[in-house]
């Protein structure tokens, strides 16, 4: 016989998803894979988990395209004034987003590209 479980609400592991996103600093690229081994191995557990992850992976893509593209433009110096801002929202909306998802709020990511939905 299998027993249903109800998806716990787990607002501190959410938080620690989005926190995790500032590994980006220090390894270049655990800001990606953190969140997304947590999203799988407590899929099945927490509620919400799916739309935070989601929207964790897209932010995460899209700003490694925008700072490759930045990268580029630095040939023509553009990318040298896009790059200080694109590391700024890098830093300031996990830790937003960390918080409201503590408190239970929505989250936003700005300028994601929807590649999972």
């Amino acid at each position: 016989m299998e027993v249903i479980t109800e998806k716990r609400e787990d607002r501190q592991m959410l938080m620690v998803m989005h926190l995790s996103q500032l590994l980006n600093f220090i390894t270049g690229f655990g800001g990606i894979i953190v969140p997304l081994i947590l999203w799988q191995v407590k899929k099945d557990e927490i509620r919400d988990i799916d739309h935070h992850a989601k929207q964790i992976i897209n932010f995460q893509i899209s700003y490694y395209i925008y700072f490759a593209v930045a990268a580029l433009l630095c040939i023509i110096f553009v990318g040298v004034l896009i790059l200080p801002i694109l590391g700024l929202i890098a830093l300031i909306f996990p830790i937003l987003n960390g918080v409201k998802a503590n408190n239970g709020e929505p989250i936003n990511y700005p300028l994601t590209i929807q590649f999972l939905k």
